[in-house]
């Protein structure tokens, strides 16, 4: 199974080694290895969807990290991080907008999912990491309570 994305962050690591661009060659190996440790754990390649998770993951992580550093008063740390981020986001998928998300909501209340649990079990994998988690969470949350 080609891998698309996994191939464009191993691209753009060897490009970004010679370049010299050592916050790129940070970002991309250490991504790179989280995508190695996800097959090591499942026991297998990974398919473009599950490695859009990982990088997913590791944005939501450094958006967080950032947040905390801000919040602890370490602009220099949460920039870094910031800047990791920023390099991780051009590898993802276009995401969808909010509108997008509640039609998917709306829809799967229409089929008669009326819990929380459930309503996130459909839409997840049909979001598929181009929406973040605690928006979809927050978006479902609204719609039900309408």
């Amino acid at each position: 199974m080609s891998n698309d994305l996994k191939n464009r962050l191993r691209s753009g690591l060897i490009s970004a080694r010679k370049e010299r661009d050592k916050v790129r060659t940070l970002v991309l190996s250490t991504i790179l290895a989280d995508l190695h440790n996800k097959e090591i754990e499942l026991g297998g390649e990974l398919s473009d969807d599950q490695t859009v998770r990982v990088v997913s993951k590791g944005i939501k992580q450094r958006k967080d990290a950032a947040s905390q550093m801000r919040a602890a008063g370490r602009d220099e740390l949460a920039d870094g991080e910031e800047a990791q981020l920023a390099v991780l986001s051009e590898y993802l998928p276009e995401g969808i907008s909010e509108e997008e998300v509640r039609a998917l909501v709306r829809a799967a209340i229409e089929d008669g999912v009326d819990q929380i649990g459930m309503l996130m079990g459909r839409i997840m994998p049909q979001i598929g990491g181009r929406y973040d988690g605690k928006e979809t969470t927050r978006i479902v949350r609204e719609e039900l309570a309408q």
